[in-house]
């Protein structure tokens, strides 16, 4: 096939849609695949994934940072017997937790249905008929009010920050004990109200995978918010939390810090700016709304991923060299000018081509955000793959940027302990596994399309290497 046909300009695809199929689902989309292990390996991930996040929090609060172990083989019933005993300690959950917790839940609940923002219209949902369900995008000026608002709590003495740092443990229990009740309550309301989709027929599997694609409360839908309204916003508020009480222990915030507050912010930020690009992402148009999604959103991502801003609080004022500061943010703003833009440039495409693309003057908009005349293989099942802008040159770019960050993040706490680097180990071997899955579903769908997409797009995670 030669390039010019494959590099077709973008145009209004006036072709009517199929029912139950979108741009970037799997054909058929009622097809189940089975991944994670299945039955087993989704158990073993629900199980690690709560010790994971409490070993983190036991290893930063009564280990100074240190990977705790057994000191002996005899020391191995102790070992976890105290690490049992820290939970019940530092980490049981209180009204108070519950309140905080909550009632952020709640306030950024109530900004989500009362703010306003644009409307951006999803795609196709195959549980609702092929109906395109309406998303309201409101998430900067909630950014926006919360910051606002949670400055003036502590600036009055309303409700000082430094509190959230103080009941970090237990604020956290609260959150995983609230995700795995939702979990429940989305699973079983999924059966109830006759929502469920893409079902393999094993309880386990699917309470792991999720019933229910799009659930929604009238307008409000649930997976969206819980998306980009809760974990970012909850992470930068906990690393908010951390720096506020250093300074109230040190009277400074040492450059790591801040180094954090920039990654944390910018995150949270970006997925504020650009929300009306995200209903065509994968979690949102594929992923149903399961265990996975809700746990992590509503407890591991903001409460596992904080862990380097609570190593430098916990560590007084850490001391790096002017250079080594100064690489950090050369790398972190690089890293995120790439992964902005990148993804920019793919979630306009496809806005473009259904003629539903919003203009937004959103702080920061960057160069090369939009492509004007993009380049893309047209495939047989009717989608568009594009092949221009960063995408030209390789098909995860911003998965590398994302892990380039991720390890700025553990270097800002410096070389000494492992435990920072836990999460840019994480995350790399998830967003592998995450790109394993989206290869796999793309060759089921695109077939021959997908090899010639390939020789187009040789290049996976950066560009000439791999």
């Amino acid at each position: 096939m030669k390039r010019k046909e494959d590099e077709k300009k973008v145009v209004e695809d006036k072709r009517p849609a199929k029912k139950a199929h979108s741009e970037d689902e799997d054909d058929p989309d009622a097809e189940s695949v089975k991944e994670f292990g299945g039955p087993v390996g989704c158990v073993f991930i629900m199980v690690a994934s709560h010790v994971f996040v409490y070993y983190v929090w036991m290893c930063l609060t009564f280990y100074n940072g240190e990977l705790a172990h057994p000191s002996s083989f005899g020391d191995i019933v102790p070992f976890f017997q105290r690490a049992i005993n820290h939970v019940i300690d530092g980490a049981s959950p209180t009204v108070y937790a519950a309140t905080i917790y909550l009632g952020f839940l709640l306030f950024e609940a109530v900004l989500a249905v009362t703010m306003p923002g644009v409307k951006a219209k999803g795609m196709p949902v195959p549980s609702e008929g092929g109906k395109a369900l309406i998303y309201n995008c409101n998430g900067v000026a909630s950014w926006y009010v919360t910051i606002i608002v949670v400055a003036l709590l502590h600036y009055f003495h309303i409700f000082r920050l430094t509190e959230v740092a103080d009941n970090l443990g237990s604020i956290m229990t609260c959150a995983i004990i609230f995700s795995n009740v939702t979990s429940v309550v989305a699973y079983l309301s999924a059966f109830a109200l006759k929502k469920t989709h893409r079902m393999s027929g094993n309880h386990v599997y699917d309470f792991f995978m999720g019933a229910w694609l799009n659930p929604r409360i009238g307008t409000f839908d649930l997976k969206f918010w819980a998306e980009t309204r809760v974990s970012w916003i909850m992470l930068f508020l906990l690393t908010a939390s951390a720096a506020v009480k250093q300074y109230e222990l040190e009277g400074t915030v040492c450059a790591s810090l801040i180094f954090m507050l920039c990654a944390h912010g910018l995150y949270a930020n970006a997925c504020m700016k650009g929300e009306e690009c995200i209903p065509p992402t994968w979690d949102i148009f594929y992923e149903k709304w399961g265990w996975m999604l809700i746990y992590w959103n509503l407890a591991g991502v903001p409460f596992l991923y904080c862990a380097q801003s609570i190593f430098i609080m916990r560590h007084g004022l850490l001391q790096h060299s002017f250079a080594y500061n100064l690489t950090l943010f050369v790398l972190l703003f690089g890293a995120y000018y790439i992964w902005d833009t990148s993804q920019s440039q793919k979630s306009r495409f496809r806005l473009q081509l259904k003629g539903s693309f919003i203009p937004r003057k959103t702080f920061p908009q960057l160069p090369w955000g939009t492509i004007t005349n993009p380049k893309y293989l047209e495939t047989k099942c009717g989608s568009k793959l594009l092949v221009d802008g960063w995408w030209q040159y390789a098909r995860k770019i911003h998965y590398t940027c994302d892990v380039v960050m991720a390890l700025t993040w553990g270097l800002s706490c410096g070389t000494t302990h492992v435990l920072p680097f836990f999460y840019f180990l994480f995350f790399s071997t998830m967003i592998t596994h995450r790109y394993i899955r989206d290869a796999e579903r793309c060759a089921r769908k695109y077939k021959e399309d997908w090899d010639v997409y390939c020789k187009r797009v040789p290049y996976i995670f950066i560009p000439y290497v791999i």
